[in-house]
């Protein structure tokens, strides 16, 4: 099954859970307000909120992404000739203490190419992750949203602790790579030890590699961060997209400003009211739905894996089973064990696009030869990749930081910190949802293992009443946010706040599915204002037959 590292980008892209309550009851606003009073608040503090807001970020071209952003080229130039600007904002490393120690987020934007009358203010973006770089990821999605650029600059940037923006790094040149732990330990105690011993070695590297950020990295504080943020852009409201672990961002934003809240897109709606290990199982259950999908699709061509859906399942779980105790050599080397297949077809459910060549990946597993799945692995993002010898610290350090800090975010917000014997009492359920995905993503429980900051939460924290309409896309086929997770969050958000819009289809999120009817709904939200109707859905296109 999948590790923490590689699924932080294709399992639980939204399994942070959220809030220092403490932290609710007085924003910046509130503090300047008490400082006033004498009943609350300080001069210093009131001092550094308001040199905070008055800052000016030095905007200049975009360099090449850093190693710790993911490495790559600097960023082309806008079809029009916009160039991508660069820039860092200082912000308190301790939000409870915004007049002590401060930090630096990095910034990326494109100008909007609409005229100065046209433009509504800036549009902030968070991908997802927890742990993916704005600065990278923004030009790369950048032709998805040209045409919200007539009235927004597109803007993004590196949450704390990710990437340029004090990012957190956990190597140890004593750990094995992440490939070499068991991650559905099935032989007792010894593979279960194991990867206890992983979690627990991993978070003390994090504590003594990432200096004093480690303990600020929680999403509460970066949705503070992002009103700082819309303050120095001169914004009165923030209006926001948000993907995947970007909506439940958005969503503890909106709780902590809600009158605050601007023009809001939350796609791929992650459910606020689950603990880590309800939303693990959720997932499992999604991705099982998906790759049955898969296997109906599959059947229909007439695949080598089976005549019906069951076939097709129970051969993946068969090839699964093997390839656990006897991996498939690739020609460079390594080998295609179960935990990797697991993760080639995880990765390969987060878009439609990706099932043919996962059916090929398939046929050639079961007949004995990895390297297309393997292949695909890799492409996904699915597979370690970096130094030269696995498991030293090079490794660990010359990659993107997005696994360590998935890791950081997720048990900074998470109160919850589960045993072996809670994993084991559980299993049955897991197993039940799905039984290729269900053990692996049942053992990342154990990911917060010997975390050495409390977490924030059981699940995070979203009411917001009076805020301004926020628009929530559900997916019915979402494997890594099961659709039901936009109706909890629009009860949570409260009555005439959370805006529900189906779309039936397939994959992870949906407005960059290029479905045009979920486009055209959210495109008109974010430059009109106006919201689709009560219990409006958007039917999926069909994967065309016999491709």
């Amino acid at each position: 099954m999948p590790t923490a590292r590689a699924i932080s980008t294709a399992v639980l892209l939204s399994t942070a859970t959220l809030l220092a309550s403490s932290l609710t009851a007085c924003a910046p606003a509130d503090q300047e307000r008490d400082r006033r009073r004498g009943t609350g608040g300080t001069t210093t503090d009131a001092q550094a909120l308001t040199k905070l807001r008055d800052q000016s970020p030095h905007w200049k071209p975009c360099t090449a992404p850093s190693a710790a952003q993911g490495g790559g080229e600097a960023p082309a130039a806008l079809p029009d000739g916009t160039r991508w600007q660069c820039a860092t904002l200082r912000t308190p490393l301790d939000w409870k203490n915004p007049s002590g120690e401060s930090m630096d987020l990095a910034l990326v934007r494109a100008r909007s190419s609409g005229t100065p009358d046209d433009r509504i203010g800036s549009l902030l973006f968070n991908f997802g992750g927890p742990g993916g770089s704005g600065v990278a990821t923004l030009p790369g999605l950048a032709p998805d949203y040209e045409k919200l650029r007539a009235r927004y600059d597109l803007v993004s940037f590196d949450p704390r602790g990710v990437g340029d923006s004090r990012g957190v790094h956990c190597p140890d040149a004593g750990l094995p790579a992440d490939d070499e732990v068991d991650d559905t330990p099935d032989d007792g105690t010894d593979e279960t030890d194991a990867l206890l011993a992983f979690n627990r070695r991993t978070a003390a590297a994090c504590e003594k590699n990432s200096g004093d950020v480690l303990p600020h990295v929680t999403t509460t504080e970066t949705a503070r961060d992002m009103d700082l943020i819309r303050q120095v852009l001169g914004d009165d409201a923030l209006h926001y997209f948000g993907i995947s672990y970007g909506t439940e961002l958005g969503g503890v934003y909106a709780h902590l400003f809600p009158e605050n809240v601007g023009r809001a897109v939350l796609d791929g709606v992650v459910d606020p009211t689950r603990t880590l290990m309800e939303e693990a199982l959720a997932q499992a259950g999604g991705f099982q739905l998906a790759f049955e999908h898969f296997a109906a699709w599959c059947a229909r061509q007439g695949c080598a894996l089976g005549t019906a859906v069951q076939d097709v399942v129970d051969l993946a779980v068969d090839l699964e089973a093997r390839l656990d105790d006897t991996p498939l050599p690739t020609s460079d080397g390594g080998a295609l064990d179960g935990d990797e297949l697991v993760a080639a077809i995880s990765g390969a459910l987060y878009r439609q696009d990706y099932w043919p060549a996962l059916r090929v990946g398939l046929e050639a597993a079961a007949d004995d030869n990895a390297e297309v799945l393997q292949d695909l692995a890799e492409e996904l993002g699915q597979r370690p990749s970096g130094g030269d010898s696995p498991g030293d610290a090079g490794d660990r350090s010359t990659r993107s930081n997005e696994d360590d800090a998935f890791r950081a975010i997720t048990c900074d917000d998470s109160s919850n910190r589960y045993t072996v014997a809670d994993v084991r009492a559980r299993l049955p359920e897991f197993v039940e949802a799905s039984p290729l995905f269900g053990p692996g993503l049942a053992w990342t429980a154990l990911t917060c293992a010997g975390w050495p900051v409390p977490g924030a939460a059981e699940h995070p924290e979203v009411r917001a009443p009076g805020a301004a309409p926020v628009l929530l896309v559900g997916n019915t086929g979402d494997p890594a946010t099961p659709y039901a997770g936009a109706a909890r969050m629009a009860e949570r958000l409260g009555e005439k706040v959370g805006v529900e819009l189906t779309y039936r289809g397939e994959g992870h999120g949906a407005y960059d599915s290029g479905n045009t009817c979920v486009q055209d709904a959210v495109d008109a939200y974010l430059l009109t204002g106006r919201l689709p109707g009560p219990g409006t859905v958007c039917e999926a296109e069909p994967l065309p037959e016999g491709k």
